[in-house]
């Protein structure tokens, strides 16, 4: 029988009023000691409790392979704040925050460990409806024009008429665009997109429309182009600025007559895809320059959305950062929680000219170098916190950043005497995604 409270010692009526769970073991990991909240998070009783393994009664996922409380008994030190799931009595999965100490006799003899646990659920509960009412679709904001823009895409979406999309490059053209399109009742049709600055004007042509077989030398087959692969989906053009004029006065008569004609071939055929369109340039001032046609700009310029630089919407940095965190966690098979309060100083004041293509290239450039749970200033691209002056690195491409980590590998590597397993240890990554980085880089 449990005792009462007339008969509780002063130490167990405390224990017993926190909100923390709390349990202590002997050095077998018996558990001698169980407090109330113990009983409330795991759904086990006291008496159940009392005499038990730890691992039998407070099933976290990792009792077996990396025991807090043995690491504190085995080696004297204590653990603060990490963050693990235990499956309850009823076989619920319970996020918790534990932290592990040596228990003592009073003479100061090592009789055992204490963990202490708290729940989590409604915080993590709490924080999910916070970013759930701050995301939509794959756009993460609280910033009051971002969550303008949300409010209106749903209406957007439902309509055909044409979208352009303009905004500072890195600032998500072809996340709202794809936005739009999986709202739209064309979700279930092909989402195609392509950028007009990125290919010669020459071969542009056939790659927005096809060409027939024979159109040039190299042309032994027909080749489908974006509108056909589009079909009755959703077309992004990226970069319309660069669009050269005479593709200008073909994608105008796309647009009025809804028909094209393949390179090379005599045949219009039809297309039904809806156009969206992005651009970082000023189409207007391009119009005034001569650069773009006016009858091309007035019938792009039906629905136009305005997106702000990330200097306009600092308030979203701290959900951009969890959600790239997060995400480049399960990349890389690591446990990062967090950046500093240097990092995230430096960051809500950094100007941020490639915006959050930026950011999310200075995280995935961090998480290389951090080997911890937390991201410093130190693990920042060193062209960033220049002392003459900070740096964008949104024109950085995935070799530049494939070229760091294949040579932190390599130092790693020969730092521990190309031991796989202590480098793994070193990298703060798992054996196993050692080796798949040590031939996707070729490091034999």
């Amino acid at each position: 029988m449990p005792k009462s409270n007339n008969h509780q010692t002063n130490t167990e009526f405390i224990i017993d009023s926190i909100t923390e769970g709390v349990f202590t073991t002997d050095l077998d990991r018996n558990i001698t000691s169980f407090n109330k909240s113990a009983e409330r998070i795991t759904g086990f009783t006291k008496e159940e409790a009392l005499g038990s393994k730890c691992f039998e009664i407070f099933k976290a996922n990792i009792c077996e392979s990396n025991c807090f409380l043995r690491q504190t008994i085995s080696s004297g030190k204590n653990i603060f704040d990490r963050r693990i799931n235990i499956l309850n009595k009823e076989g619920k999965i319970i996020p918790i925050s534990v932290n592990t100490a040596l228990l003592k006799s009073p003479t100061g003899e090592i009789i055992g460990g204490v963990e202490t646990f708290l729940d989590r659920f409604e915080i993590e509960l709490l924080k999910k409806q916070i970013e759930k009412s701050y995301t939509f679709e794959d756009i993460i904001g609280k910033s009051l024009r971002i969550q303008e823009i949300m409010s209106i895409l749903p209406d957007i979406a439902k309509s055909s008429s044409t979208v352009l999309l303009q905004g500072p490059s890195g600032s998500g053209k072809e996340i709202f665009a794809r936005a739009i399109h999986n709202l739209s009742n064309r979700k279930r049709e092909p989402f195609v997109t392509i950028n007009c600055g990125a290919i010669p004007g020459e071969l542009l042509e056939s790659e927005l429309f096809g060409y027939v077989k024979g159109a040039f030398t190299d042309a032994k087959n027909n080749k489908p182009g974006k509108f056909k692969l589009a079909g009755n989906g959703t077309i992004l053009l990226d970069e319309i600025g660069d669009l050269p004029p005479l593709l200008q006065v073909k994608l105008l008569r796309v647009i009025q007559e809804k028909e094209y004609e393949p390179v090379g071939g005599v045949e219009s055929y039809k297309t039904n895809a809806r156009l969206v369109l992005a651009t970082n340039r000023n189409l207007h001032q391009l119009v005034a320059e001569g650069k773009f046609r006016d009858d091309l700009y007035f019938r792009i310029n039906v629905v136009k959305l305005l997106l702000p630089s990330l200097s306009e919407r600092r308030e979203d940095i701290p959900l951009l950062l969890s959600h790239f965190i997060t995400t480049q966690n399960h990349i890389a098979e690591k446990e990062i929680k967090n950046v500093s309060k240097e990092v995230m100083q430096f960051f809500m004041n950094y100007s941020f000219p490639g915006n959050i293509r930026e950011l999310q290239n200075i995280i995935e450039y961090a998480f290389i170098l951090c080997h911890g749970t937390t991201i410093e200033m130190q693990h920042l691209p060193r062209e960033v916190i220049s002392p003459e002056g900070p740096i964008a690195v949104q024109n950085n491409s995935n070799i530049s950043f494939a070229q760091v980590e294949a040579e932190v590998i390599k130092k790693a590597l020969g730092k521990n005497k190309w031991n796989r397993g202590d480098a793994a240890r070193e990298l703060g990554i798992n054996p196993t995604t050692l080796w798949r980085k040590m031939k996707k880089y070729n490091i034999i």
